[in-house]
């Protein structure tokens, strides 16, 4: 599922293989939308999460160089531009097309959605953790650390914020950052910082034609400071994909079990912006009737799912 090896820049792909990169960068971008739940998890599950972070840290000065020296080959092979091309060119259109889709799932099939989430992440995080041969103090360590700081980023309150220019640019760095992190979700680092709302209205006016230019400018700064967050922190995170592999692939899947708190079913909605998580009993008493055998089915769902692309990455690997 997520290869130790470098990867090898500019990998000769067919058609065909661009195009399912596209496509997981659709699913990519559907989970960014949805506060709880990590494009970076989708990332790191359907194995396209080293490449993608290696990609990103190979854009640099002498990157640049081959730029703005309109030496556009050898900028294409260094930062691998068709894989990064296909990957963001669908987490655009899933952000862009897929935004109200998610948002209506979520208030109107909330259990199956996130019941849906919380098989794929448990099953992923599974495959991901039997990946580790050797285990020492070192990853066990990791691992408990990340589902701490998994789990309290869930149970933090929101804060109001103020609405300028350079906070937004942190909160558009700080949102990218945990956007590429598996279990943490970027979506919800903005629901935090308060800026959740804003965005997801400014993206859906544009969609419609409808924005304001004080949203455009909202948005072209965010962006810019998502660019800026991403292309420093993913050196760090592959320097240390490199540096400890195991210990960081600990950590990083500690986030992701972290994170369940925030994807579990059953939970009261409160106004303070976070959730309290219920037993289905709970649940059926002060919200609905909480459809435990739809929930079950759709957690097995998200859950074979992941099966499925195990099953298919080892067959590959024979192959090969």
């Amino acid at each position: 599922m997520f290869e130790k090896e470098s990867i090898t820049i500019s990998k000769r792909r067919s058609f065909w293989d661009y195009l399912i990169l596209f496509i997981k960068g659709l699913f990519v971008g559907a989970a960014n939308v949805i506060p709880g739940v990590s494009g970076g998890t989708i990332a790191f599950l359907t194995g396209i999460y080293q490449e993608l972070v290696d990609s990103l840290k190979s854009i640099d000065g002498k990157a640049m160089k081959f730029f703005f020296t309109l030496k556009w080959k050898r900028f294409g092979k260094r930062i691998d531009f068709n894989f990064l091309l296909a990957v963001v060119l669908g987490l655009l259109v899933s952000i862009f097309s897929l935004a109200r889709l998610m948002t209506y799932l979520m208030e109107n099939r909330p259990i199956a959605i996130w019941s849906f989430f919380f098989g794929l992440i448990i099953a992923s995080s599974i495959f991901i953790l039997m990946e580790i041969k050797k285990w020492n103090w070192r990853q066990i360590l990791a691992l408990i650390v990340g589902v701490l700081i998994g789990a309290a980023l869930c149970m933090l309150t929101p804060a109001k914020t103020p609405d300028t220019l350079w906070f937004i640019f942190i909160a558009g760095a700080l949102s990218v950052t945990a956007m590429i992190l598996p279990g943490i979700s970027g979506s919800f680092i903005m629901l935090l910082l308060g800026k959740y709302d804003a965005i997801m209205k400014a993206i859906g006016d544009i969609t419609v034609g409808q924005a304001t230019s004080a949203q455009v400018w909202f948005l072209v700064v965010f962006l810019i400071g998502a660019v800026v967050g991403l292309l420093a922190f993913s050196r760090l995170l592959s320097w240390l994909l490199k540096k400890w592999y195991d210990a960081t692939v600990c950590l990083l899947s500690g986030f992701m079990l972290g994170s369940l708190l925030k994807v579990w079913p059953w939970k009261l909605e409160l106004a303070s912006g976070i959730s309290r998580v219920l037993t289905p009993a709970s649940y059926s008493k002060l919200v609905a009737p909480p459809q435990v055998w739809t929930a079950v089915l759709w957690c097995a769902v998200g859950a074979a799912i992941v099966l499925g692309m195990e099953l298919m990455a080892n067959r590959h690997k024979s192959k090969s």
